[in-house]
């Protein structure tokens, strides 16, 4: 029996991509395959999405012409020997598996010209919203990036970027919604202080967060158009920009992902 995508890896990012797929038509439960150890990760997948699971990753992989390798970093190189044998010259890979470069995936399965495309994804994909970047290996052909820009299209939105930027796109949109977290965390602590009960003031930095996303999705004007429309002069949103600016705003948001990009680097292989 053959598939048309093998998963290598049941955890969340593969569930939200699954859901994705199957629920943009590109293709149906029963043309996926997923690889997991973890019986509970399997079991789920066959109850609630109705996808055949498997224990071994090799099992997987040698059904199917499109391996998805969705597996924690740490856990690339035991999925990438256990695939060796089976996967076939000339296969397309997609991988969700960071800091891990498209030519080192060549070179630990034997150089057999495989089309490998890779994409950073981020967490809001698990609610359809999610931003990614994908860039093309050596071997990957124009169709193999439009596959990947309709699977992971399905759960958000999609960018091509060539693989020495992938670093930039992690530091930014990977990384990013813990940047909006935090945020929303120092906000409700702020609220807290200003003598706000600690439910009232995590509700109101939740729903401040999520209806400005809303506001920036949904209107044509630019981030810089949106907070100048709430900047009223002399006004309470001036004096807090201008604090911000006074405290370094901007450099700190640039420090913090120039951190973020420079590990991504040092964990690069």
């Amino acid at each position: 029996m053959a598939f048309e995508l093998a998963m290598i890896g049941a955890g969340n990012m593969a569930e939200a991509i699954a859901r994705g797929i199957i629920k943009s038509g590109l293709y149906s439960a029963d043309q996926l395959i997923a690889a997991d150890p973890n019986p509970q990760r399997r079991d789920y997948f066959t109850r609630e999405l109705g996808i055949c699971t498997v224990e071994h990753s090799a099992e997987a992989a040698g059904l199917s012409p499109r391996v998805f390798l969705a597996v924690k970093p740490q856990k690339i190189d035991e999925a990438l020997s256990e695939i060796r044998p089976v996967v076939r010259s000339g296969s397309l890979l997609l991988t969700i598996v960071a800091a891990i470069t498209t030519r080192y995936i060549e070179t630990q399965l034997d150089g057999k010209s495989l089309r490998v495309v890779r994409i950073m994804p981020n967490t809001p994909m698990l609610v359809g919203a999610g931003a990614s970047g994908i860039c093309a290996g050596r071997h990957a052909s124009a169709q193999d990036m439009e596959l990947a820009r309709r699977i992971f299209g399905s759960c958000g939105v999609v960018v091509d970027v060539p693989e020495h930027l992938i670093d930039a796109v992690t530091s930014l949109s990977g990384s990013g919604p813990a940047y909006v977290f935090y945020l929303a965390e120092a906000m409700a602590k702020a609220g807290e202080k200003q003598g706000l009960s600690p439910d009232v003031a995590a509700q109101l930095a939740r729903q401040t967060i999520i209806g400005a996303g809303r506001l920036l999705e949904q209107s044509a004007d630019s981030p810089t158009e949106l907070r100048r429309k709430v900047t009223s002069p002399g006004g309470f949103t001036e004096a807090a920009i201008q604090s911000f600016q006074t405290h370094g705003f901007d450099a700190a948001v640039l420090g913090a992902m120039n951190a973020a990009l420079q590990r991504g680097k040092e964990l690069s292989r």
